[in-house]
């Protein structure tokens, strides 16, 4: 029988390995992006797509797993779960991640912002029944989802080439970095690891992932059903999202820092 510590050694070593070999890919696709400068404009934004013949492969096969098996599940959940309910697993799925959400709040420096995610986080505890109800949006304190991708794209790292990886889909160098650093650092993680039930993070990320591609399914067929180019389409819709994304934050930080007095005004 192994031995319970020389197992968890095992595992960790392995998954600081995974870690390592993915920021290793992220460097050879840098490279790979300084030497192929394949740059589109879409939308008045500057896309950088140099894998763009290695994407479209893996954005095919991607659609034919759609069809063959991601779909006909998200059309299974929502026959299966209700509209309500599916929103219940919505909410409870954001309420545990709001230490990443805060976190990712304070490192933009937007300290208005850290309190509401504070103040949703606990009023949709223990009001809401763990966060199943969303009690703080009924109330008018809007949910805004905030990632490491967001604030490394505050702090002025733009996305780097577009990927697109196989059943994950479309993003960036930046923002699948982002990802990961949400991932490992995710104080839910460390505490089902250190409980010894992992197993229940990797639940969770598949609840995540179900509940992301439910909310895409209806828009990402209307895309397909009107585009030429579906693999653009997708590209560029992707990247106007995330501007987006990135023009409410920086408004929304600009808005929470104080105005200081025009001094040279006084004198």
């Amino acid at each position: 029988m192994l031995n319970k510590e020389t197992t968890t050694g095992k595992i960790m070593k392995k998954k600081f390995s995974n870690l390592a070999l993915i920021f290793s890919a992220s460097f050879v696709l840098i490279s790979c992006a300084n030497t192929h400068n394949n740059k589109i404009m879409a939308g008045g934004l500057e896309i950088h797509d140099p894998l763009e013949n290695l994407n479209r492969g893996i954005f095919a096969f991607n659609e034919v797993v759609d069809d063959a098996l991601i779909n006909p599940i998200i059309e299974g959940y929502r026959t299966v779960v209700p509209e309500p309910g599916r929103r219940g697993v919505k909410n409870f799925l954001r309420n545990i991640k709001s230490p990443i959400t805060f976190a990712n709040q304070l490192l933009q420096g937007d300290i208005d912002g850290a309190g509401k995610v504070f103040v949703r986080a606990v009023v949709n505890t223990l009001v809401g029944l763990g966060g199943i109800f969303d009690v703080a949006g009924y109330e008018g304190m809007k949910y805004e989802s905030e990632d490491f991708g967001q604030t490394l794209g505050v702090w002025g790292v733009g996305h780097g080439p577009y990927l697109v990886v196989p059943f994950l889909g479309p993003s960036s160098l930046r923002d699948y970095t982002g990802y990961v650093v949400d991932s490992f650092a995710d104080p839910l993680r460390w505490y089902l690891h250190n409980i010894d039930r992992e197993e229940l993070y990797y639940v969770k990320l598949g609840a995540d992932y179900l509940d992301l591609r439910t909310s895409l399914i209806d828009v990402l067929q209307d895309l397909e059903s009107s585009s030429i180019d579906y693999y653009a389409t997708v590209r560029s819709t992707y990247y106007q999202n995330r501007d987006a994304l990135m023009q409410d934050r920086l408004s929304a930080i600009e808005a929470s820092v104080p105005a200081f007095p025009e001094y040279d005004d006084n004198f």
